[in-house]
Order: structure tokens, then C-alpha cells, then sequence
């Protein structure tokens, strides 16, 4: 990324964040003044039409036409990428592996609480 740009990855994140952040849908223009930069309405509702279609936002039906909703709570979200990125490796317990060195003391014991049911 050069020149301050961001990459779609970011913005469909600032774009997540936005909607989360508040508990009604927000409309292409309402999630353009919510999130930091300059960027034109017809980007935002680009970034809104690709989470559509990934399954991340939903259209609001019963409220106002055009307006977006987060599919999923930000932790629901995380765990299924988590999810998805085992799925897609042949060595699960090598990626497991890494990811659990990788764990400060604090996450570590709440995995093991978490696992200990």
C-alpha cells in the first residue's frame, strides 16, 4: 500500500466496524460519514455490496431500503475466519501449534480454562 491507500481488506474492516458500532442498519451514506477518510459514496457502497455477498452484512428488510447490517458480532466473525483458516490447511496441527506458542500468558490460561470446560 502506497500512498495512504488502503486495501480492500481494510476498508471492508473499517466498514464492519462501523456497523457494529451502532444497533440499527446504516445506509451507504450514514457508514461513508462514519468511517475516517474521504472516500466516495460509490466505494463505500462497492465495499457494502462485496460484504453482501460474502455473507458478512445483511440487507435490512424491514426497515429502510439500501441500509446494512453486520451478520455476525465481531467475535462470531473471528472464530469463523479462525475455523476457515484450519479448514483450508492439510497440517492442522502445526498451524494450532504455532498459534498457541504465539499466545501471551493471559490468552494462554484462558484457553486452558476455555478448554477445561
Amino acid at each position: 500500500m502506497t500512498g495512504g491507500r488502503r486495501g480492500t481488506g481494510q476498508l471492508e474492516a473499517e466498514v464492519l466496524r462501523a456497523l457494529r458500532a451502532t444497533d440499527r442498519p446504516l445506509t451507504p451514506s450514514e457508514v461513508q460519514a462514519r468511517i475516517s477518510g474521504e472516500l466516495a459514496y460509490n466505494t463505500v457502497h462497492t465495499i457494502l455490496k462485496r460484504l453482501w455477498d460474502k455473507g458478512l452484512v445483511i440487507r435490512d428488510a424491514e426497515g429502510r431500503r439500501g441500509a446494512y447490517l453486520p451478520a455476525k458480532d465481531a467475535t462470531e466473525h473471528a472464530a469463523q475466519v479462525m475455523h476457515e483458516v484450519l479448514r483450508r490447511e492439510s497440517d492442522r496441527a502445526a498451524v494450532l501449534r504455532r498459534f498457541v506458542i504465539g499466545l501471551g500468558p493471559d490468552d494462554e490460561e484462558m484457553l486452558r480454562r476455555l478448554l477445561a470446560g
